[in-house]
């Protein structure tokens, strides 16, 4: 049985949010498990996942405004 992956803490997790989505990436929320938030960052077809991360900064949850997806409206 594989070992359990644990998606990697980030510094700056909205500065990855917005280069990945200027590069044409979508991302989706997977969870919100206490006060942290794992994002699935996609390839621009939004279908394959290129990376995931953990983040419990602040500033990530205001910059989600509640949105679940990279195409939801703000």
């Amino acid at each position: 049985m594989p070992a359990e992956q644990h998606p990697k803490p980030v510094d700056d997790p909205v500065a990855i949010l917005e280069r990945w989505e200027a590069a044409g990436g979508t991302w989706r929320v997977l969870g919100r498990p206490d006060d942290a938030v794992t994002i699935s960052l996609c390839q621009c077809d939004g279908d394959a996942e290129a990376d995931r991360f953990t983040s419990t900064c602040p500033d990530m949850a205001r910059y989600l405004a509640g949105r679940t997806r990279s195409d939801d409206l703000p």
